[in-house]
């Protein structure tokens, strides 16, 4: 749908902002520590306009609330590996989901609405959705962006074989639109040999998923 800023849309995403700046996680920014989520909220939200500035209201909204109360959550919680990493996930969107429904709901928007936006974020939709995809696009693109050095400096003991199979399982769930905009960044030399093997890897898989991609 069209996106058009509404009183109703403003006091949503205030509602957002408030509930991501409780993160007692914080990060530093131009030398000040702020809330983690706030500071992920705004990087996506930007990262959205640059890539979809026709993005309407709903996906916009996902945008805002991609990882709400994310902290509440701790990894921690669930079994090392696959599984338990997996099961972490899926409780992670659906608690993201339901945040933002009730919020939207309070906010006067309808059930359906809340619910398209609980789809994006569960990525029921996933290869099928326009906004769905593009929300993957943006997410994606922000974790090379910003958190990549994070999440090798927590995992120093993968080596690259195990890298690239991590990066390339990541380009399968982007479209063509996400790859341009992660082949522009500026990648340090190790990151850009790792992202040139897995898209390499992957080209096959690639093209044939551009055949049908849906943004």
């Amino acid at each position: 749908m069209p996106f058009s800023l509404t009183a109703k849309f403003t006091a949503l995403i205030a509602a957002i902002d408030a509930v991501n700046a409780e993160d007692p996680r914080e990060t530093v920014v131009g030398g000040a520590g702020r809330p983690y989520e706030t500071v992920y909220a705004e990087r996506i939200w930007e990262q959205l306009e640059a890539l979809y500035p026709d993005a309407g209201e709903l996906l916009r909204i996902a945008a805002r609330a991609q990882y709400i109360r994310r902290w509440a959550i701790p990894r921690g919680d669930y079994p090392e590996g696959r599984e338990g990493y997996n099961k972490w996930r899926t409780t992670l969107r659906a608690m993201h989901a339901d945040t933002v429904g009730a919020l939207m709901r309070d906010a006067g928007y309808s059930e359906e609405e809340a619910a398209k936006v609980g789809s994006y974020l569960r990525k029921e939709q996933l290869k099928k959705d326009p906004d769905s995809q593009a929300l993957e696009n943006v997410v994606d693109v922000v974790f090379l962006t910003y958190y990549w050095d994070e999440f090798i400096g927590k995992y120093a003991h993968y080596d690259d074989d195990k890298l690239v199979d991590i990066v390339g399982k990541t380009l399968r769930k982007m479209s063509s639109t996400g790859h341009n905009a992660a082949l522009k960044l500026d990648l340090d030399d190790r990151t850009a040999r790792i992202v040139g093997r897995a898209l390499e890897r992957e080209k096959k898989a690639l093209e044939a998923l551009a055949k049908h991609e849906v943004s």
